[in-house]
């Protein structure tokens, strides 16, 4: 948990050099879900706003997901499958709901 506990080996230099942002205009729903985010992660929205911020701006890439895991696997072993597409038919005339004759 990143409280004040971590805050309190700082020297009064280090709170100096320290930048604060404002935002405004945030909508009442991302407050919202800001809130129930840092209380899952036991911490303040300020806190959890700090974390969100270094994580969108390390550079680093999330972890890809199962999906993208087993399709890269897929095109490094087959080097990828070009299919050859099939022309297009005419489209079925839509068909007639208007009540006359079946």
């Amino acid at each position: 948990m990143h409280s004040l506990n971590s805050n309190m080996n700082k020297t009064s230099n280090e709170y100096l050099s320290m930048a604060m942002l404002t935002i405004r205009n945030l909508d009442d729903e991302v407050k919202r879900r800001l809130r129930r985010r840092a209380a899952k992660h036991g911490c303040s929205m300020e806190e959890e706003a700090r974390q969100i911020l270094r994580q969108a701006l390390s550079g680093k890439t999330p972890e890809k997901g199962l999906a993208s895991r087993i399709h890269q696997r897929v095109m490094d072993t087959t080097g990828g499958l070009e299919l050859e597409l099939p022309a297009r038919s005419q489209p079925r005339p839509a068909p007639d709901f208007s009540g006359g004759s079946a």
